[in-house]
């Protein structure tokens, strides 16, 4: 049995695993491997309170930095608040409690020559081994799942007044359709601070970023919000699942632990990846002792149960990007943002039962109806959609 952990990668799904390897196995060695100068990178993770159990709320709490009663999402023909807590971490707040709890446990600027289940060498020639080792080093962009992308460029600004914006605003589709389903994302971060994201569902990763940053600014004006200052920018490229072989992904490092993004643990139609991140820590923080010989097949698995669980999930993505035209995407979420809050909730939760998901597909179909049935089996030719 070996007394050390190692954690590739300093992102939201590691962070959270050794918060809890801290506090619940403090005699476990703990090292944080990071290729940066900081944890957490440049990113901003929002969850709503039910996404959560009551303890893990609870033990969230020192990362949060923002919390609202309810929010609003704006399509052409809804309008409507939703009841219910949203709460969003900043990677400045996660580095900060992490650095506080790990201090010299966290290596930086470190670049990763190799990984494999017990070692990790690094580009400079150090050398951890006789560990159990954890991969969370983001998407590897691996060609054996079929996807779509959720890519966003976003904005904190300091306005010159107040906004006057009470709770988020998590979709404003009213906005010109372009790139695929497109929305603006927007957060009070305090009484003249935003935080406002242009988010598009594309078939293509690639970020148009001076028009976002022209958008988002016009937005702003639109709105009547005159910004004072830009205090710093945030982009990402998220994958959105409609298919694929989930074996074959993780074969391609066969041994080794995986977790966050990497170990496919997110939602498949929004993305949000700190549900399934802060369940992992747990899980793993009951755990502290085993070798990655049992941590590698312990985590597969959850990854293959969320891959049976999103099978729906999938199906929908391959609707909105299969059976609608680009500019009309946003009809399939218009459709589901009509239904009761309850259901909502448990979508975002990943928790949709059969009697939500039959809610969701019935009533006026928001897509041609031939194009949503051969939507539903399609794939492309070099994806394979595995049952695991």
């Amino acid at each position: 049995m070996n007394d050390t952990t190692v954690l590739v990668g300093g992102g939201l799904a590691n962070c959270l695993i050794a918060y809890r390897l801290h506090l619940l196995a403090p005699n476990r060695r703990i090292l944080l491997v990071e290729r940066e100068d900081k944890l957490g990178g440049n990113h901003t993770w929002c969850f709503h309170t039910s996404d959560v159990t009551r303890d893990q709320f609870e033990w969230l709490a020192p990362f949060i930095e923002c919390s609202w009663s309810d929010y609003e999402i704006r399509f052409p023909e809804l309008t409507r608040h939703l009841e219910g807590g949203y709460h969003c971490i900043t990677s400045e707040r996660l580095h900060a409690v992490m650095t506080d709890l790990l201090g010299d446990a966290v290596v930086y600027g470190a670049a990763v020559a190799s990984v494999t289940s017990d070692t990790v060498e690094l580009e400079d020639g150090r050398r951890f081994s006789d560990a159990t080792v954890i991969d969370g080093r983001g998407d590897p962009g691996s060609r054996d799942l079929d996807v779509g992308y959720q890519k966003f460029v976003g904005r904190v600004v300091k306005l010159e007044a107040p906004h006057g914006l009470q709770s988020p605003i998590l979709m404003d589709a009213t906005v010109e359709q372009v790139d695929g389903f497109r929305f603006l994302y927007t957060l009070p971060l305090s009484k003249q601070r935003l935080l406002i994201e242009d988010t598009r569902y594309s078939e293509y990763p690639q970020l148009a970023r001076e028009e976002m940053r022209t958008e988002i600014d016009a937005y702003a004006q639109a709105k009547g919000w005159s910004i004072e200052r830009v205090e710093r920018e945030e982009e990402g490229v998220l994958p959105v699942v409609m298919g694929g072989d989930l074996d074959a992904y993780w074969s391609a490092a066969p041994g080794v632990p995986r977790s966050g993004v990497r170990a496919g643990l997110f939602h498949y139609v929004t993305g949000y990846s700190l549900p399934e991140a802060v369940s992992l820590a747990d899980a793993l923080s009951e755990r502290s002792n085993a070798a990655s010989k049992e941590i590698y097949p312990f985590i597969r698995n959850r990854s293959r149960a969320l891959w049976r669980r999103g099978r729906f999930y999938r199906i929908l993505n391959r609707m909105m990007f299969r059976a609608a035209e680009p500019e009309q995407r946003y009809r399939v979420l218009q459709h589901f943002y009509r239904l009761p809050d309850d259901l909502v909730h448990r979508f975002y939760a990943g928790t949709t039962t059969m009697s939500d998901r039959v809610k969701i597909l019935s009533g006026k179909p928001p897509v041609p109806i031939g194009r949503a049935i051969r939507s539903w089996f399609s794939r492309p030719a070099t994806a394979r959609e595995s049952s695991t």
